[in-house]
């Protein structure tokens, strides 16, 4: 039998968990020679690495539709720090260190999270989504994937879903975070954005970049072990030279194994070998 870890027997130990933790992130963070990616721009860059977008309202299981509502109210609080941000050569990008704790000082509402095996809801949820725009549009850029943390279960049925499954990011604050560091010499600007339905991003740079990006989803199924399902995939990233359109390399970005939290009776058609 597993044990049980202390943070889970009472709250009281996992807030004391949590906030051992983020002191451990701060101190580190504080320590350490990373330089943080700070100044904004509000005109975009000459040149266009990669665009996205995903819905705003999506249907997520049984989940009260008022969640989703309140997921826009966060996203349009967190936003305008990260909307215009350069990140220059040797330059990282932490979501949290643009974003800060969400706090309802700061306006920010009960959403969605994923936490602990389970969907709760916490002041600032939903930003997640935030997180997976950023990270998606990032694999398809030179920008590097410094820190990047996968939900270790999988809530809902695919409705809607457009990536493939596994290709976001866990944020939590602080020590739970994304960042993308920019190994070239080159800048980078991150461009965030909401319409009426959906959130929208663009990475932009200074200089055009030779090479383009596409990701492919192979070996996808689903399995049972010990009567409980779970959900596995790759995640490739084939590099393909502007000039000739010919593959220079691939490489293994993401490989996921999760449990699932729903029927596979739910589980809508889809398309194997999903490639974006």
């Amino acid at each position: 039998m597993t044990p049980l870890r202390l943070s889970r027997l009472h709250p009281l130990f996992y807030h004391l968990r949590v906030s051992q933790k983020r002191l451990g992130r701060m101190l580190s963070d504080r320590a350490s020679n990373v330089c943080f990616a700070r100044e904004q721009k509000t005109s975009s860059l000459s040149f266009t690495c990669k665009k996205h977008q995903s819905l705003l309202r999506r249907k997520l299981g049984s989940s009260d539709p008022q969640l989703q509502e309140n997921k826009i109210v966060n996203l349009r609080i967190a936003i305008p720090s990260i909307d215009g941000l350069l990140i220059k050569p040797g330059e990282t990008f932490s979501f949290w260190n643009r974003v800060g704790k969400t706090t309802k000082k700061k306006g920010y509402v009960e959403g969605l999270l994923l936490s602990q095996g389970e969907v709760r809801t916490g002041v600032g949820g939903g930003l997640c989504q935030l997180a997976n725009l950023l990270f998606w549009m990032a694999l398809h850029s030179p920008l590097a994937i410094a820190e990047r943390h996968h939900h270790q279960f999988d809530p809902f049925p695919d409705e809607q879903r457009v990536l493939p499954f596994g290709s976001g990011a866990s944020v939590f604050y602080n020590y739970v975070d994304l960042r993308l560091y920019n190994p070239t010499e080159q800048t980078f600007q991150l461009r965030v954005w909401l319409t009426d339905t959906h959130l929208k991003g663009a990475i932009y740079t200074d200089r055009e970049w030779p090479l383009s990006y596409h990701l492919e989803e192979r070996n996808h199924q689903f399995i049972r072990r010990e009567d409980k399902n779970y959900r596995r995939n790759e995640i490739w990233r084939l590099v393909i030279d502007k000039k000739t359109g010919n593959r220079t390399s691939e490489e293994l970005a993401i490989r996921n194994f999760s449990e699932v939290k729903y029927a596979l009776d739910e589980v809508p058609p889809r398309i194997p070998g999903c490639s974006i």
